[in-house]
């Protein structure tokens, strides 16, 4: 088996023009590991949380035209229970149809999170993409600083058929307003995998891709390819691949 080409991820530093949102928070009880780690689908939440409050005060007229197509997150050091939490976020990028949200966390015990959204705009009524409207690219655009981003998958390996599955029963509680499950449940299974691998700490980078919406009525099962450098994780319903996450080390120290 072929492995993939190495995915370069980037993370645009805070911008020194344009809009940057700021939020303050903190690491609660229901946010983290046994042993006080900030679990990844917890920050995924936080990320969710900053990007509808910023949205909010922005006044935009389509604030809820949105669904994650893409979300990297480059963990330098976890955050831990009770630390307080300092989030900026803006638009690090701008495509056709998407925009990429930027979101630097830093907490007062040095935890420190970068994350990339690619978040694509839809027309509600289809769910097909729509144009970028213009009263967010007049707020938008000056923090993006003229940076173009895609929306194209990155992961493209699949599962082979004779790999493991492994259900993952969806719980009522992974449903969000748009009856779908939300985005930051698919962060447990990555979870799930970190706390059996207590050797695979930050500095991390982790990529995650939706590729289809998960429905209540759907089954889902998961699959886990471990290499030498990296690990590979599938959710699957129905024989196909709705989303797609890849854990590696991350170069930052």
């Amino acid at each position: 088996m072929t492995p993939p080409a190495p995915i370069t991820l980037e993370f645009p530093a805070v911008p020194g023009v344009g809009r940057v949102f700021g939020a303050t928070r903190r690491v609660r009880l229901g946010d983290v590991t046994p042993r006080g780690r900030l679990r990844l689908d917890a920050a995924v939440r936080y990320l969710q949380d900053i990007a509808h409050d910023d949205a909010r005060e922005a006044a935009y007229a389509d604030r809820d035209g949105w669904v994650v197509r893409r979300t990297a997150l480059r963990v330098e050091k976890f955050p831990v229970f009770q630390e307080s939490l300092s989030l900026q976020t803006w638009c690090g990028g701008l495509g056709s149809h998407w925009a990429e949200r930027s979101t630097l966390i830093e907490g007062e015990r040095g935890g420190r999170i970068e994350a990339a959204a690619v978040w694509v705009h839809v027309d509600l009524a289809t769910m097909a993409p729509a144009k970028l409207a213009a009263d967010f690219l007049a707020v938008a655009s000056a923090s993006a600083v003229g940076r173009k981003v895609g929306a194209r998958v990155l992961l493209r390996d699949r599962p082979t058929p004779g790999e493991p599955r492994h259900p993952w029963p969806l719980r009522f509680s992974d449903m969000d307003a748009l009856g779908h499950m939300n985005n930051a449940a698919y962060w447990e299974a990555v979870e799930e995998w970190l706390g059996a691998h207590r050797e695979m700490r930050a500095p991390l980078e982790v990529v995650l891709e939706h590729l289809a919406p998960v429905n209540p009525e759907h089954e889902v099962a998961t699959v886990v390819r471990e290499t030498g450098d990296h690990t590979l994780i599938w959710h699957e319903s129905a024989g196909d691949v709705v989303a797609a996450t890849q854990v590696r080390r991350s170069s930052v120290s």
